[in-house]
Formats: structure tokens, sequence, C-alpha cells
């Protein structure tokens, strides 16, 4: 394939894959499923490891990623949203998928992408199972994108299930209460499947509790770390009387990390305690918690729910002693409310800002509907004024949506995606 051929399909394919968005989220897994037939059902000739959750999920996946690749394995990662290029979101051994691969995928499969009317996910799915079994990937690593029980993902038959943190978030398509939260993303849970999850409120264990009794499934929950310490150097913790380190900062990802431990061990792949220390302390996993800058300490999180941006916060306050600046951008109002409740009297100041591209709410209904719950935020139009307010060791947090992230690293010329994770 040419680069000339590439440089103008590759565009035009992408647009068109992009296109299918419009066709909105769809429920159930029939479409799916129709897809993987034309593809041959590669997913029948994989080993899966699939992921639900409301946060963590990435940066767990992330960590079991790191761990098996320091055994030798091979192993594909499937995730979502990507934050700079849709190539992100499929990976081996920490590698996106090329450009030619999602072109010849696209034209080998787009008349039955058109027949079936495949979402935009359903399609990402598909492709990303084709992808792996061409690769020869030892096992997948599988994040859910939306729920778990009618997410497009379910229509593989994991060696074993992982269960990050369930919280509020998506309550529009996923029930205003926790409860029915948790019975979607139980829905990943198969018969006679090892589950393992990350502690629970008690009215989401007792659903996964119900759910695995229901197809006869080992369920366990994994304690929680101990002798956690954090630094702008990464994070320290003891999980099992081992000590572990890690690049990614905050508790929350020492929970995330003891998630993944436990996971892998349950997986039975060869691994041994050094695989987990080289594992752990060699995952990256961008957009959370990033340090974009030292002078002044700039930081940024793709963090846009209540749950993650309370971990956030705690991640600040346990390092700085003085307030953050925050720098807020957000896709929609939905979550506002419960999100107001957490940032509210935790910044020095905060400023809220929109994109361009219309994605993000405008700046103007942002800061309006803040004001409504009591937090005065001040529109910025450029990232050339946020370090003007970081004086005095204030550090800045920039937060809200993965939808800032190609903007942040440009403007921090911080270098993104070189080709390994």
């Amino acid at each position: 394939m040419s680069r000339q051929f590439m440089a103008s399909d590759f565009q035009k394919l992408l647009k068109d894959l992009y296109s299918l968005q419009r066709l909105g989220i769809k429920t159930g897994l029939e479409h799916t499923q129709q897809l993987l037939d034309a593809c041959g059902n590669p997913h029948h000739q994989l080993k899966f490891i699939h992921l639900a959750g409301t946060n963590g999920k990435g940066s767990t996946a992330a960590f079991i990623l790191s761990i098996l690749r320091a055994t030798g394995l091979k192993v594909g990662l499937y995730s979502s949203p990507h934050l700079v290029r849709f190539n992100e979101r499929i990976r081996v051994n920490g590698v996106p998928i090329a450009d030619e691969k999602i072109v010849e995928y696209m034209k080998l499969f787009s008349a039955d992408i058109r027949r079936i009317e495949s979402t935009f996910f359903e399609t990402t799915s598909a492709m990303a199972f084709w992808y792996f079994k061409q690769k020869k990937v030892d096992v997948a690593v599988i994040e859910t994108g939306l729920g778990g029980r009618l997410d497009s993902t379910n229509v593989i038959e994991p060696k074993i299930a992982v269960i990050t943190p369930i919280s509020m978030d998506h309550s529009d398509l996923l029930g205003n209460e926790l409860k029915s939260i948790a019975r979607e993303k139980a829905g990943i849970i198969k018969e006679k499947t090892p589950v393992i999850s990350s502690h629970q409120e008690n009215a989401v264990k007792n659903v996964l509790v119900q759910k695995a009794a229901e197809v006869d499934a080992y369920l366990m929950f994994v304690d929680s770390p101990t002798d956690c310490t954090i630094s702008m150097a990464g994070t320290f913790f003891r999980q099992d009387d081992l000590d572990y380190q890690l690049t990614l900062i905050g508790e929350h990802q020492a929970q995330n990390a003891s998630l993944a431990v436990a996971a892998v061990r349950e997986f039975g792949s060869p691994v041994n305690d050094d695989h987990i220390r080289i594992g752990l302390l060699n995952a990256t996993w961008p957009g959370r918690f990033q340090v974009l800058s030292n002078d002044p300490h700039v930081i940024y999180d793709v963090a846009h729910n209540e749950q993650g941006i309370k971990s956030i916060l705690k991640t600040v306050n346990n390092i700085f002693e003085k307030k953050p600046i925050g720098l807020f951008a957000h896709k929609e109002d939905k979550e506002l409310e419960l999100i107001a409740n957490v940032i509210h009297g935790k910044f020095g100041k905060l400023l809220v800002m929109d994109d361009e591209q219309g994605l993000l709410m405008r700046s103007e209904t942002l800061s309006m509907n803040l004001s409504k719950h009591g937090i005065a935020a001040e529109l910025m139009k450029r990232f050339d004024d946020f370090t003007s307010y970081l004086l005095n060791g204030h550090p800045g947090i920039i937060f809200g949506s993965h939808y800032m992230a190609k903007p942040v690293f440009e403007h921090f010329q911080f270098p993104f995606d070189t080709g390994v994770i």
C-alpha cells in the first residue's frame, strides 16, 4: 500500500468511521455479532480479560497489560475513548494500530458495516478483535465502553472478568440508582468465570454477589493496599506483604494496581513477583494525574465524574499545601450537580474553558450552571493565561474531559503517544 494511497484513503475512511457516531448508542449485541460473523468471528480464537466499572478501567487495564508483557506474552489492549488519535484505542504490546490496518479493515468490511448499520463502537470493537487475531496475541485486555451487559464488547467469553469501583455516571443511559448501574456493569459476569472486583459500596457489592451466585462464578473482592505514600515522583504501597512502586500518582492508582495484580494472579499467566514489580513500575497511562510542568506545577487529569474528581482532589491535597487553581471543562451537564458538590470550596480559583470544535459545553453556560450551585468560575479563553494564575506555590489542575487532551498536550509541548505505553 503506497504512502500516497494511504494519505488520501486513511483520512477519508477515518471520517467515514467517525460518521457512524450519528447512529448513536444502540443497546443489544445483535449488530456486533453480525459484524463479527462477517469478519470470521475472530473473538472465538482469542483469550480475553474483560473489564467494567465506572472509574479506573483504563489504568487497571494498563497495569494488567504491563505485567503480562513483563512475562513475555504478546498482549492486545482495547480501550476508549482516545486522547489524541483514534489509533490509541487498539494496541498490541503498547503499540497503536497502524493507519494501514485501519484502512484495510474499513475497505474489507465497509459494505457489511453499512448493511448492518453498525455504530461507531460496534465497528471499532469488531476491528479490535479482527486486529488482535491477525497479530496473534496471547491475550487481549478489553475495556467496556459503557455499562457492560449490553456493551458491544460483551460478545466475548473472557477467562476472567475484572470490575473496578462502580459509582454514579451516565445515569441517563445506565439508570439513576447505584443498584441499576451496578446491574449493568455486572452484565460482564459469565457462567463459571472468575470475577475480581475492587472494594465496592454495599449496594454494589450485593448486586455483584447476587449475579455471581446466579451464574456460579467465583467472586473475589480485593483488599485495599496499605502503607500508601504518594508524591510527584509516584506512588508506593504494600499489598500482601510485598512492596510496589508506580510512576502513576495517587492512592486510587495503588488500588487499581492491587486489582490488576489480583487479576493477573487469578488469570494464571506465568507471572512471578518480579514480573509484577517490573510491570507496575513500567506502566503508563496518559491523562491520569499527568505532570505537564514542575515550575509551576501543572497537572492534567481526564476525570469527569464525581468519584474521579474526588480522587484527583484528594491526591492534590496530599501532595500540596496550598489550594489548587483549577481549569475545568465539561461535556454535558447531566452529572454537574454531583460534581459541584465535590469541587465546592476546593480551589483557590476555578476557571472554565471550552473548545473550538464545539464538543464541550460552552464556558459561559458552564460558568452559569456552576453559579447555581454557589461556585464562582471565571472564563478563560487561552491556555497562555493559565500559568499567570499559578503564583505563590499554588498548583494548577486541568480536568473534566478527554476532549481537552490534544490542546493541553500541544500547548505544554508535551510529547504524546510516541509509540508504546
